[in-house]
């Protein structure tokens, strides 16, 4: 069963690191011949400047997790550290491939891209390649008529429970060393980022529908209430550990067994939220590299890297942004409202384009979704030309969601001594600023905001960029580019 011409079919794992409500492990057991799981560490895709240790780590972790889980079965999952066709070659030389059974991964351009070129290697040699939709997110839409029923009715389809049988097992490959992981290059990552796999996945669910939803709504927008108000799942969607089905039944039940039923229904409504987004980028992946308006390529930045510097490092001298920065560096990840504040302070106060900033935050977010990550940096940013500009301002968002300051003094201790009159705004006393050895602000509080209206505002009057959100309004979703 194990030699060179052994007839096998593959399951390739890419985001969805589960063996719960997988579709393409379900085909594999119900197919008759033997099968390999196969995950691989590509070097093509984790050097590109979108991607960090953190997230393959995440990764790895994930991976170790579903190695415990399916030893019982006598199954087990093959780990590669090379690129695709190189490893596909091996196998392909190896085994009698038949099928190949995957996810749609909805990513960036190199992904689709590196699918393209498989998908040729595939129909070449004779391998059926088997993908399955992912979060309800469908390849190759004209439009987005009947997306929302769609996506419901995968919802609230059934479940699948996943079994695993030992005769469909391989467990005598031998990875050559080429391809073999060292484990010791990917370190680990920090003790408070959330840890991966799906036990830890439920754990967070579980304790948000039964006890920490009920205070959701009321401080989702807040930087320290939210870490325990919030789900705090998206990691373990944004990488697979829990299926988006899984946890919008969960939740639908939950709401069935509370007498306070609108945190969670608000909590849902941001499940279908998630997807849409993530179905936007796969209908337009010019969300990535191109303003979604066109006319905003025109808009002229000064595009400073001292001040990117500072934004990137949490040394603006604006001490919620700073303190979000700091945040997300050592645990990876801040609420909605803080992602859209840094963005907002990097392109409007600081006068940056987006795509100057749009790595840096997607290596630091542990949950890193490029489906959401895109379009909602364009939103913020003010570049879509169909949304409104918002600018945060970063001292009323502070009065108003850190009333206490206990996020600000929890990263930034240099500040911790000062009460909340002057925390702020500690620019304001050039006495206090001297004592703390907290910088400056690097740009004029007043004169940051007013440039931004000036500049994105002023661009959103051109005859161009009106023009051009007319057509994104009526076509709603462009026609598909991955088709």
């Amino acid at each position: 069963m194990e030699n060179s011409l052994s007839k096998i079919n593959l399951v390739w794992l890419k985001r969805d690191l589960r063996i719960t409500d997988h579709l393409p492990l379900f085909w594999a057991e119900e197919d008759s011949i033997p099968y390999l799981i196969i995950f691989l560490f590509e070097p093509s895709l984790y050097k590109l400047p979108d991607t960090s240790t953190r997230h393959l780590r995440f990764q790895l972790d994930s991976l170790t997790a579903m190695q415990a889980d399916l030893i019982k079965s006598n199954q087990r999952i093959y780990i590669f550290h090379g690129n695709a066709e190189e490893v596909f070659e091996y196998l392909i030389s190896m085994f009698e491939i038949k099928n190949v059974f995957s996810y749609n991964e909805t990513g960036i351009q190199a992904t689709w891209d590196r699918d393209k070129r498989m998908a040729s290697i595939f129909r070449q040699r004779g391998i059926h390649w088997k993908q399955a939709p992912i979060h309800g997110v469908r390849r190759g839409l004209k439009n987005r008529d009947g997306w929302d029923r769609y996506w419901h009715d995968v919802m609230q389809s059934t479940i699948i429970s996943n079994t695993f049988s030992a005769d469909k097992s391989i467990t005598s490959l031998v990875i050559p060393d080429r391809f073999k992981l060292d484990i010791d290059w990917l370190p680990q990552n920090s003790s408070k980022m959330q840890p991966a796999g799906t036990h830890n996945g439920l754990l967070y669910l579980n304790g948000f529908l039964k006890e920490r939803a009920v205070s959701y709504s009321r401080n989702i927008s807040k930087p320290m209430a939210s870490r325990e108000s919030c789900s705090r799942i998206s990691p373990y969607l944004a990488w697979g550990n829990l299926s988006m089905r899984q946890v919008w039944q969960r939740t639908q039940y939950a709401i069935t067994q509370t007498d306070k039923p609108k945190p969670l229904r608000d909590f849902s409504s941001r499940l279908h939220w998630h997807c849409h987004f993530i179905q936007k980028m796969e209908d337009e992946i010019r969300y990535e590299n191109e303003c979604i308006n066109r006319g905003y390529e025109k808009l002229s930045l000064p595009n400073d890297d001292n001040l990117l510097t500072a934004w990137k490092n949490g040394t603006t001298g604006y001490p919620l942004v700073d303190a979000n920065m700091r945040c997300l560096h050592a645990t990876g990840w801040i609420n909605f409202r803080m992602r859209a504040l840094l963005v907002s302070f990097l392109c409007h106060y600081l006068m940056q384009d987006w795509r100057r900033g749009v790595h840096h935050l997607s290596r630091l977010f542990l949950d890193y979704e490029p489906g959401i990550h895109y379009p909602q940096f364009q939103m913020q940013a003010g570049v879509t030309g169909i949304n409104t500009i918002r600018i945060y301002n970063p001292v009323l968002n502070s009065t108003k969601h850190d009333a206490d300051a206990v996020f600000i003094k929890t990263w930034i201790p240099e500040l911790a001594s000062l009460d909340t009159a002057t925390i702020y705004e500690p620019w304001k006393s050039l006495l206090l600023i001297a004592s703390t050895g907290y910088p400056d602000p690097i740009v004029d509080p007043a004169e940051g905001a007013r440039k931004a209206r000036v500049a994105y505002w002023g661009m959103r009057k051109e005859t161009g960029v009106r023009e051009e959100s007319r057509r994104i309004l009526q076509q709603h979703v462009s026609k598909s580019k991955r088709k």
